[in-house]
């Protein structure tokens, strides 16, 4: 267990200064409303995951080290919609089509319900 916990949080350090140094670069470069480094993490999450999987797979890895330190700890803190889009996709694949798409719009209305009015409820707070 002590072994797992440790790579989740090799592959998480990891993961989390590749974000911070991807927010970095592009907020240095790119000066607009848009947030360009957020949608970067989330899209390269999202590939690298689905190549990792997809490699695991392919290799016939039972090896669950190597998900624990990429897929778990370094995609996990280099963002968690890559881990969102993957089980929309497993859904997708078991033609569970109706629970994707209400997992899809019900993570993302919910999730700007709970930002916002977790952001309200923080302001009241002060």
């Amino acid at each position: 267990m002590l072994k797992n916990v440790l790579l989740v949080g090799l592959g998480g350090f990891l993961g989390s200064t590749c974000r911070y140094l991807t927010y970095y670069l592009i907020d240095r470069k790119i000066e607009s409303l848009y947030p360009w480094s957020t949608f970067t993490v989330n899209i390269v999450g999202s590939l690298i995951l689905g190549l990792l999987l997809g490699f695991i797979a392919k290799a016939n890895l039972a090896n669950d080290h190597l998900r624990l330190i990429f897929a778990v700890g370094f995609c996990g803190s280099f963002t968690t919609f890559s881990s969102f889009m993957y089980e929309n996709l497993y859904l997708f694949q078991q033609k569970a089509y109706s629970t994707s798409i209400l997992y899809l719009i019900g993570s993302i209305i919910l999730g700007f319900i709970a930002v916002f009015a977790g952001q309200a409820v923080g302001k009241s707070m002060i």
